[in-house]
């Protein structure tokens, strides 16, 4: 009887993930950005001041100058396209 009542050890696989590095460059389980590495702001840097003098140093850095202007373009494009799908009457705006 002790046959049938007896619990079966568990069964051992051997898995390695997919993509996973044998050379020990890393963990294949972290989750992380793919571009932490170019960011001041990610990582340790000691407390909340160093964070926040890293934070206002990257907003210091001048990026690109069309960028403002091409967000208006888009935005302005996006709702004209949004008026013409609702069908919405200019003529409001102008007195006759």
């Amino acid at each position: 009887m002790g046959r049938f009542t007896k619990l079966r050890k568990n069964k051992k696989f051997k898995y390695s993930p997919r993509y996973y590095d044998d050379k020990g460059e890393g963990n294949p389980y972290k989750i992380g950005h793919k571009l932490d590495k170019y960011r001041t702001t990610v990582g340790s840097q000691g407390g909340i001041k160093g964070r926040f003098n890293n934070a206002m140093a990257d907003m210091r850095v001048k990026g690109d100058p069309y960028l403002k202007l091409r967000m208006i373009i888009i935005i302005a494009i996006l709702i004209l396209i949004f008026l013409y799908i609702i069908d919405f009457d200019i003529s409001i705006f102008f007195s006759r």
